[in-house]
């Protein structure tokens, strides 16, 4: 993921912002207070909605302190973990795991060698240029190889570590339409994790696919990819991703969001990740709105 590194620090609380673009860092915040750093890019200033990763009311910038903490951890250490305490939950793919985001009242299912976040973790996609730019989002998210590639890219000592591929879901408050939401959303995710600040490399469908999950769930995906990416360093590659947007039982737009890196020894591969996309749901009444 370019040079998309993984760091930790504390937040004064939990930040509610969305993702960014330049020095590809993405941010992992605990309600706790542990915030992990690591991919970047915009959504909120092309959707004109907020940049925070809720469906509904926006809350502004986020702001968090960025001082070292010594050992915390977002990440189930094995792949049988699960830090959401939805066991109960079950998958509608025979052996996988259920992805559940009470906030905005959606589920889907991943693999079973993928590691889930407490629901309370949102992964954000940062400006590189500026740290305090985030600009698009992912929550309660579930990553495959979240040590996929690990680096010291500003060399200060502390190694960061990249996911192969991350999934999750996230408020698209501002768009107009689900087919509005998945094209304008779909590129950042490239833009901010594989190519930033170029964006001569990426292409992106400019208009969304309708499609219906195994649910019944209607909406529109769109795709993105990049090609030749200029980021170097030892995490660099280009990236791909998805975004399928819809509407949630409170009538909100919603998108589920995949992103990973393209070209590489174990990508996820297009019929694995159109099989998640199947399995998007619609899990009760969003806790948020």
């Amino acid at each position: 993921m370019g040079t998309a590194r993984t760091g930790r620090s504390t937040a004064a609380a939990a930040p509610q912002g969305g993702g960014g673009g330049g020095r590809t860092k993405l941010i992992a915040i605990v309600a706790a207070g542990a915030v992990v750093v690591a991919a970047g890019v915009t959504g909120y200033l092309v959707l004109g909605g907020s940049k925070d990763d809720e469906a509904g009311n926006g809350k502004g910038k986020r702001t968090a302190s960025q001082s070292p903490s010594p050992e915390p951890s977002v990440s189930s250490s094995a792949p049988e973990d699960n830090p959401r305490g939805d066991a109960t939950e079950k998958p509608t793919v025979a052996g996988w795991k259920v992805v559940v985001n009470p906030k905005f009242g959606t589920a889907f299912d991943v693999p079973a060698d993928w590691e889930l976040e407490s629901t309370d973790v949102s992964i954000f996609m940062e400006d590189h240029a500026d740290d305090d730019k985030l600009i698009t989002s992912v929550a309660a998210p579930a990553s495959y190889k979240s040590k996929w590639c690990t680096t010291d890219s500003d060399k200060d000592g502390k190694t960061e570590d990249t996911a192969l591929a991350v999934a999750g879901t996230r408020g698209e408050s501002g768009a107009k339409s689900p087919e509005q939401a998945a094209v304008t959303r779909v590129p950042w995710y490239v833009y901010g994790g594989y190519t930033q600040p170029d964006k001569k490399s990426i292409t992106y469908d400019k208009k969304a696919t309708a499609y219906k999950t195994a649910s019944g769930v209607r909406g529109a995906y769109a795709w993105a990819r990049s090609s030749n990416s200029p980021q170097k360093g030892k995490c660099a590659s280009d990236g791909k991703a998805l975004s399928f947007a819809f509407k949630n039982s409170a009538d909100d737009i919603v998108s589920f969001d995949f992103y990973g890196a393209k070209g590489v020894n174990g990508e996820i591969d297009t019929k694995t990740i159109m099989k998640i996309l199947s399995t998007v749901r619609l899990h009760g009444d969003p806790t948020e709105s």
